[in-house]
């Protein structure tokens, strides 16, 4: 297990959190382990999430759910997770390892419909973790078309106002790009009391097996990671930014120190970073890490606040 110590010139603020880095151990890639969680914060990471839980245990799609299709990841996991109560006692772990080495823990929570969005934060909140992280982008099952809850400013913001109700550690809402205008649901979870914004999810696509013809994923459509999604990511960050001013987790596609510079000019308060774990292991936030700081050396940046915003500028 790697403990170098991050550089200094890392160091950062997030709600009223001292990072020692910029860098945040994204949802969904590595699980709720105590000890996997601890070994990321080892290795570099500021915050770490936890994977996303919902009301009840969950056993996600069949097999193949994820691939490396050359421009990055997709995958259909399929929202496998132990349910909220088992999931509290796994946070309640996690952050008891993570506690000592100064690295807050998010709690990621998904549901199927509004009231079970505050049930859920509720129930996860007895694990203590240093923030939640709403994810609004799965489908609401008491909408007639199960219209996703991203989709919307107004059901997004009921989503927010549930999850504030229910809890009082800050929550930060996790915004989907396929949506016509996510600066203006931005404003509204905002509004509706949001701490804080993680932009953005996976990007929905497919890959086919052309000898077959047929979709390579067992669910058919999956999420985009990874560098194809950098795009997308840093012109959300630069939207989302321009709307509204709570810090912003900028998540999508960053696999390099410069992308990590890039997400931090584009808006971003700190950087997430997900799939990048998986094609470059769990030594990938202490290199990306090393590589930002590099990055400022050679450009006379001294501090992360030196970074922030200016492609706004």
């Amino acid at each position: 297990m790697s403990s170098a110590t991050p550089d200094p010139k890392l160091a950062c603020d997030f709600l009223g959190f001292r990072l020692r880095t910029p860098l945040v151990l994204a949802s969904g890639i590595i699980g709720t382990s105590a000890t996997l969680m601890a070994r990321t914060a080892h290795n570099g990471a500021g915050m770490v999430t936890a994977k996303s839980c919902g009301p009840t245990p969950r056993q996600g799609h069949p097999n193949p759910v994820a691939l490396d299709f050359g421009g990055g990841l997709i995958n259909a996991i399929g929202l496998t997770n132990p349910g909220a109560a088992a999931e509290a006692q796994l946070l309640a772990e996690t952050r008891a390892c993570l506690q000592p080495l100064g690295v807050p823990l998010i709690a990621s929570i998904f549901a199927g419909t509004v009231a079970e969005f505050g049930q859920v934060a509720r129930i996860v909140a007895a694990g203590e973790p240093d923030m939640i992280e709403v994810n609004i982008s799965c489908p609401n099952v008491g909408d007639e078309f199960g219209t996703p809850f991203a989709g919307t400013c107004q059901s997004a913001a009921a989503v927010t106002e549930a999850v504030k109700q229910a809890v009082t550690c800050p929550v930060a809402v996790k915004l989907a790009p396929n949506v016509p205008d996510i600066a203006r649901i931005a404003a509204a979870v905002v509004e509706a009391g949001a701490d804080a914004i993680t932009a953005i999810n996976t990007m929905p696509g497919m890959v086919i097996d052309a000898v077959s013809g047929r979709p390579i994923l067992a669910n058919r459509v999956g999420g985009i990671s990874g560098p194809a999604l950098k795009p997308i990511a840093l012109r959300c960050v630069y939207e989302i930014a321009q709307a509204v001013s709570v810090p912003i987790i900028g998540t999508g596609g960053v696999s390099t120190g410069r992308d990590a510079a890039e997400m931090l000019m584009a808006g971003a308060s700190v950087v997430g970073v997900g799939s990048a774990v998986y094609l470059r292991g769990v030594s990938a936030l202490q290199e990306i890490g090393q590589e930002l700081a590099d990055f400022m050396t050679q450009h006379n940046l001294l501090t992360i606040e030196s970074l922030r915003g200016r492609s706004q500028q």
